[in-house]
């Protein structure tokens, strides 16, 4: 690890009750070489004994400790504070990055060009050559989707512009984050990153993917696959992503197909016996529209881009790549069991 008082990257770590995973995480991360860089773990609230473990087995990581779990957003805001990096990198404490990862996602990053945030090729810890995502997509009609998720490795091997990061292996310029206000605590979990990755795309950033940044991931070992905790963060969230960023014109010729959009997925989540926490998902972004509202309202006067540019890089087709996305991770739970 090369550690530097003015370090080019920051990598912010957050760790929630997540001890069994942060070993072979933190060796894989203090053996990378390229960039100067610091590690910066935040342990969530933990009471699985993280803390001392870090404190005792990995000196160089600078450690921030919370008394209580203020989620992926939370926790990632307070490491990003901490940070001392010109740029800061958010990764999952489930991962294991491979070697030339941090080096790969900095060569990503084209400031002329204006890509300032970049993601990886995050692929499964059990399998290799099965792909958890490959960045970030959204739905013209509002929802948001994992490029190539559940796909062969060979499919994801061509670096290029996607619509946004995943927060669970990714890079971004420290200004720019600060310039966004960080992510949006009220998330909590789920679709933080797609939020900042729509917010940082009407300022006029772009996102970059980098195959060769290559991350193997448990997946969903905090969130759960198919768990009434993931239902409902992520469907509340995706109403909040939509009603913030959407531009005014997309939004009033979207508005039908979003709500067929709800439809489906209430149908889908009845027949998994999620219905319940779909429903309090959705009655919680009712509630909370008064507040996104006034955020929507800062949003759009800030934006620096019209629909049109944000348009041209939405997906048209969801019904299909849902269905595939929603099989597969059935398919991981069930096999998990």
């Amino acid at each position: 690890m090369s550690i530097a008082v003015s370090p080019d990257i920051s990598i912010v770590i957050v760790s929630w009750n997540g001890r069994r995973f942060l070993e072979p995480c933190l060796d894989a991360l203090l053996a990378q070489r390229g960039p100067d860089f610091e590690v910066v773990l935040v342990d969530n609230g933990s009471t699985d004994g993280t803390s001392g473990l870090v404190a005792s087995r990995f000196p160089a990581v600078r450690l921030v400790t919370l008394q209580e779990n203020r989620g992926f957003a939370g926790g990632s805001n307070t490491g990003a504070s901490a940070a001392r990096g010109r740029f800061v990198a958010f990764l999952n404490n489930d991962t294991v990055p491979e070697a030339g990862w941090l080096a790969a996602l900095r060569a990503g990053i084209d400031e002329a060009a204006g890509v300032l945030l970049t993601t990886s090729r995050i692929v499964y810890m059990h399998d290799a050559t099965i792909v958890d995502s490959a960045g970030d997509g959204m739905f013209r009609w509002g929802g948001a989707f994992k490029r190539h998720h559940g796909g062969r490795a060979e499919q994801a091997l061509v670096s290029g512009e996607v619509f946004g990061v995943c927060g669970g292996a990714c890079l971004i310029r420290r200004d720019v984050f600060d310039e966004l206000g960080g992510f949006d605590e009220a998330f909590f979990a789920s679709h933080e990153d797609v939020d900042l990755s729509y917010r940082a795309r009407l300022r006029g950033y772009r996102c970059g993917y980098v195959a060769d940044a290559v991350v193997r991931h448990h997946g969903s070992a905090t969130l759960g696959r198919v768990s009434p905790f993931a239902v409902f963060h992520g469907q509340r969230n995706l109403e909040w992503v939509y009603l913030k960023n959407t531009p005014a014109s997309l939004l009033v010729r979207t508005i039908a197909g979003h709500l067929l959009y709800d439809l489906a997925a209430a149908a889908y989540f009845a027949r998994r016996g999620m219905l319940v926490p779909f429903l309090k998902a959705k009655g919680a972004a009712l509630a909370a529209v008064p507040r996104v509202l006034r955020q929507r309202g800062e949003i759009q006067r800030t934006r620096r881009v019209d629909s049109q540019a944000i348009e041209r890089h939405l997906t048209r087709g969801w019904l299909a790549a849902k269905w595939r996305e929603k099989r597969f991770d059935v398919s991981l739970t069930a096999g998990a069991r």
